[in-house]
């Protein structure tokens, strides 16, 4: 006990932060420059966030209690946001399967079309789903059909890439004896690659559905139909009080598919 007192006396505590190299250190500093440049970019001022707590007290006090005037039109303008989130999830996992197969490195018929699947792919996931509203509230007009597409176009690109991603990882036993049996691409998806890649296919399409819940909200700031265009209306006309029924109807719809996508995995888990 007395030798390894000593010589843990001895030994050196450990350092409590590994000394940067030159590069790891420049790389910090421009780090922290972005972040002092972003935030007086945006023009971040505790000052007046500070002096407008009293502004936000008084909305805050004029949302309750939640006015009911307006329970039928927001009722329906609800159910047509989950049916513009439904509808474009659905057309976005159909249209993303075949082209996920497409984006499979084993499964493409050729490299060219893998590299071009997976910039479209790609091209369809990074622009925001606002902007695909706004393009297709242009070209079809103002309703829920154009949110709808918007939807269909993210989920494309969201499920598109998973799904992919999950045939890439699925067990490659079954599908070489497939080919083995001289069984064609088509038959090898079918029979092996999907039902192996089902249960991640599953999870990422609740996810999909849960997150275009949440999209289509915004979307009707823009004209793409839903409940967004009553929450812009009435905070437009100060109607805080119907505001916050809006926002506490958006609340429970959220929760409600979320909870529902949650139960759904157990389920086809268990």
């Amino acid at each position: 006990m007395a030798d390894a007192a000593v010589l843990g006396a001895a030994r050196p505590p450990p350092a409590r932060f590994e000394r940067p190299s030159a590069l790891g250190f420049l790389a910090w500093v421009i780090a922290l420059a972005l972040i002092v440049t972003s935030l007086d970019g945006v023009g971040f001022s505790p000052r007046e966030l500070v002096s407008g707590l009293p502004n936000m007290g008084r909305i805050i006090g004029e949302m309750f209690p939640p006015s009911p005037a307006r329970l039928m039109p927001v009722a329906l303008a609800l159910l047509e946001t989950f049916q513009m989130a439904l509808a474009g999830t659905v057309l976005g996992v159909l249209l993303s399967l075949p082209l996920a197969v497409l984006a499979t490195r084993h499964l493409t018929p050729h490299p060219l079309v893998y590299h071009a699947v997976r910039g479209v792919i790609a091209l369809f996931r990074t622009v925001p789903d606002l902007v695909w509203a706004l393009f297709f509230v242009a070209a079809v007009g103002l309703g829920p059909f154009a949110g709808a597409l918007a939807i269909t176009i993210d989920k494309i690109g969201f499920c598109g890439r998973f799904f992919a991603e999950a045939m890439e990882e699925a067990d490659r036993g079954p599908q070489e004896a497939l080919g083995a049996m001289g069984a064609s691409r088509a038959s090898i998806v079918a029979a092996a690659v999907i039902p192996a890649a089902l249960p991640s296919f599953v999870n990422t399409t609740l996810f999909a559905l849960e997150k275009a819940t949440r999209s289509s909200v915004i979307l009707g700031l823009v004209g793409a139909g839903g409940i967004g265009i009553e929450l812009q209306v009435s905070m437009d006309l100060f109607r805080y009080a119907e505001a916050s029924t809006i926002i506490i109807a958006i609340f429970l719809l959220v929760v409600v598919v979320e909870q529902a996508s949650a139960w759904l995995r157990r389920r086809l888990i268990q």
